[in-house]
């Protein structure tokens, strides 16, 4: 059995997610992680599959892949522990729009030792926000916290950490 990592990227449509899924159920792939998103009238979906080989799963999605649509497939090796490394936090930034805040957050978590395990940007009108999730080292939070208010005070948005809740989904 392979273990796939599959994007589609492209203008949005109706329908896409369920070309693509269904496509691979064809092929007998199984979704086993996926995200997908619009951003600002693009299409953009990100998954891991298991099942058919690299070839099969790109015949399967080449009738999908139209309208300026990009799919690609590649081959990537099972997760050797899927369990998290550390504890886990949100991160949230609300702020004027300027350069450089995702550059200047998610370095200061790389520094503390912390892992981005997923990050979502949104621009509404002059607003800009980030959310985070990160896994920081057992007992790194409160340093994170003062290492992030030094940047927010740096970039002159707000900033917030505060510890997650189990992961529901």
């Amino acid at each position: 059995m392979y273990e796939l990592a599959i994007t589609v990227i492209g203008p949005d449509r109706t329908g896409i997610v369920a070309d693509v899924s269904e496509a691979l159920a064809a092929v007998g792939a199984n979704l086993t992680d996926s995200t997908m998103t619009r951003l600002r009238g693009h299409f953009a979906m990100t998954l891991i599959c298991t099942g058919p080989t690299e070839s099969e799963a790109t015949r399967a999605l080449e009738p999908v892949a139209t309208g300026g649509l990009l799919a690609t497939v590649r081959r990537v090796e099972p997760e050797a522990d899927s369990a998290a490394a550390g504890e886990p936090y949100l991160v949230s930034v609300h702020g004027a729009d300027r350069l450089g805040i995702v550059a200047a957050v998610t370095r200061v978590v790389a520094a503390a030792g912390g892992n981005i395990t997923d990050l979502t940007t949104r621009l509404t009108g002059p607003l800009y926000v980030l959310v985070a999730e990160v896994d920081v080292p057992a007992g790194a939070g409160d340093e994170l916290a003062e290492r992030l208010a030094v940047a927010a005070a740096e970039l002159d948005v707000d900033v917030t950490l505060r510890r997650s809740d189990t992961e529901v989904l």
